[in-house]
Order: C-alpha cells, then sequence, then structure tokens
C-alpha cells in the first residue's frame, strides 16, 4: 500500500513552478557588506595587522596538542569541505531532482557555483602566495607571496557554497531555513576543523568564509544564464530523439535478390538449339524428393552442352599394308584353323 512518503519519490507528471531567486535590494546590501568585510580582511592582512598577530597566536597556541582526543574525529569531519567528496554527494542529491521535476537548473546551478569559486578563489590563492601554518618561515610575517596557495580557506569556501547551494535550491520557506542552518554549521565546523588540525590560519578561514558568501549572494545575477543554458540543452536533446525516431521509421532498402540458375526442365521457356534435348532429358524433381529444389538452387546446374555423334568415316581407320589385301577382295580364304587348306 502506498504512502504519502514513497508518493513523493514518484517522479512529478510536470515541472513544478518554482521561482528563481531575484537580486532584490536586501540581497545587494548583503553582498556590498560582504564584499568590503572581504576587501578588510585582505588589507589587514597585506599591511601585517592585529589580524596576523592573532594568527600567529592562534597556531602557537597548537589547539590539536590542547585537544588531542578530537583530532581522530576531525580528520573524518573535515572532508565535508573537500571539493571532490561533496561535490559528488550534492550532485547525486541534485541530480535526483532534476529527474523528478523536469529541469536541469539545480545540477546547472551547482555547476556555475563551483566554476565561479574555482575562478574566483583560486585566482587569490595565487596571486596572493601565502604560506600556511606548518611552512611559515618568520614568526609575526604574513607569509605572502612565498610561492603558497592557502589564503583564502579552499575547504571553508567550498563547504559554504556547496552545501549551501541546497538552501538556494530549495522550494518552500521552511526548508530554505532548515537547509540554510545545516550549511551554517557544517562550513563553520569544516573551518574551525582547519584551524584546529594546523593546516590554515584564522583569517585564511574568515575570508573563506566571506568568499563562499559572495558567491551565493551573486547567484541571482546568473540565473537568466542558466535559464537560457537549459533551453539550449533541452533543445539540443529533442533535435537528437528526434533524428533517432527519423532514423528508425525509414524502412531498409530491400537487398538485390541474386540470380538463381535452374536447370532447363524446371524453367518454363523452351531452351534454343540442341540444349534443348539435353534439358529435357534432366530429371525434374518430383514430390518424393522435396529437396530437390533446394539442391538445385543451391548448387546451379550449368546447361548441358549438346554432344552430337560424329559421322562413321567411309572406310577402316586401320593404314593400308602393302603385304595385306583387303576384307572385301576376292581370293583364297583364310583357314579358320592351323593346317594346309584342302583343294
Amino acid at each position: 500500500m502506498r504512502t504519502d512518503i514513497f508518493a513523493r519519490l514518484d517522479r512529478e507528471p510536470e515541472p513544478p513552478k518554482i521561482e528563481t531567486p531575484r537580486m532584490s535590494r536586501h540581497r545587494i546590501a548583503l553582498f556590498g557588506g560582504t564584499l568590503a568585510f572581504y576587501l578588510a580582511i585582505v588589507v589587514a592582512v597585506l599591511v601585517s595587522s592585529w589580524l596576523v598577530t592573532l594568527d600567529w597566536k592562534v597556531m602557537l597556541f597548537r589547539p590539536y596538542q590542547q585537544w588531542p582526543g578530537l583530532h581522530a574525529f576531525l580528520d573524518y569531519y573535515v572532508v565535508l569541505g573537500q571539493r571532490g567528496p561533496t561535490a559528488v554527494m550534492v550532485a547525486s542529491w541534485l541530480g535526483w531532482r532534476s529527474w523528478r521535476q523536469h529541469t536541469l537548473r539545480p545540477l546547472l546551478t551547482l555547476g556555475t557555483s563551483l566554476l565561479l569559486l574555482n575562478v574566483t578563489v583560486g585566482a587569490v590563492k595565487l596571486g596572493l602566495g601565502r604560506l600556511g601554518p606548518h611552512y611559515a618561515t618568520q614568526i609575526g610575517s604574513a607569509e605572502l607571496f612565498a610561492g603558497g596557495d592557502i589564503f583564502p580557506s579552499g575547504h571553508t569556501a567550498n563547504a559554504v557554497v556547496t552545501w549551501g547551494i541546497l538552501a538556494y535550491l530549495a522550494t518552500t520557506p521552511r526548508a530554505r531555513r532548515y537547509l540554510s542552518a545545516v550549511s551554517a554549521f557544517v562550513s563553520l565546523g569544516v573551518g574551525l576543523t582547519t584551524v584546529y588540525i594546523g593546516t590554515h590560519w584564522l583569517s585564511d578561514v574568515v575570508l573563506g568564509w566571506a568568499a563562499g558568501l559572495l558567491i551565493l549572494l551573486a547567484l541571482p545575477w546568473f540565473e537568466p544564464l542558466i535559464t537560457r543554458t537549459e533551453v539550449w540543452v533541452l533543445s539540443v536533446r529533442e533535435q537528437w530523439r528526434a533524428r533517432r525516431r527519423a532514423r528508425g521509421a525509414v524502412p531498409a532498402a530491400p537487398a538485390a535478390q541474386e540470380p538463381v540458375l535452374l536447370p532447363q526442365a524446371l524453367c518454363g521457356g523452351a531452351p534454343a538449339g540442341g540444349v534443348q534435348g539435353a534439358a529435357s532429358t534432366a530429371p525434374a524433381p518430383t514430390a518424393a524428393h522435396p529437396g530437390a529444389a533446394g539442391r538445385a538452387r543451391a548448387h546451379p546446374v550449368h546447361p548441358v552442352r549438346s554432344e552430337r555423334t560424329p559421322p562413321a568415316p567411309a572406310g577402316s581407320r586401320r593404314p593400308p599394308h602393302a603385304d595385306r589385301a583387303p576384307r572385301n577382295s576376292a581370293g583364297p580364304s583364310r583357314p579358320v584353323a592351323g593346317g594346309p587348306v584342302a583343294p
């Protein structure tokens, strides 16, 4: 007996009418405030302000030595910020939603957010080149432009974007509130875990939170592009299906029949010349031998060439002998048995 829980797992008959988020004034204000905070963190690290001093104090405190019992659990928990595993988990869920709702928007939105994350965070990482706490060379230094790639924290920004996209794509206000709380808890935990195990400075994590939030707030600007991409992909799919159906509807061309040579006795036409006599003597297949016709088709019988009896020669074929008289000439008869011939 079907229940409402299992009924909700079925595919919907048609795409639901989901209102896409728009760039409202409230969202624009949040985006502007987060961007100002982002730039302030970058400037504070560039000038080696109090924020860099706080980074060193936290690093020298060594939280992983203060609470060693948490290390085993947090080594697994930090995986929730790694791009590969989190992208696979979230893409699987959004792929099922795309199939159920007949729309590609969830997957396209995830792909757009991850692309923006790689471009923006990756550019700042490579541009500033900050070294991590384990590779620091001078106490109190910001460790910038030294070939590193940890500022901002990629784990933290990826956790904000990957889990926050679930709240962004929620279809009801209640689900959006719950998913926002879950994504905030996960991203905060992942960021602090990287500080605990000593792979990131505290300022790296704070900038990672701001970088991920900026991407989520800017997604409504990319909604028209996502919509056009979805329409184009679906149109290409329909054209491909139409070509497949057209190819399957065209009947296959009939194969050319090979000529079959039959004996003259099986043919209705009268042969010409001497072939008539030879063909008339060929035995026709009877009902007692039903496979005769099949054998005739499998082994075509070539027309039998008429062999005429050559005319007999007028004389004897033996060469003439000078000392032997012809058989029909007059003379003494040859003795049948040995002995003298009687007079």
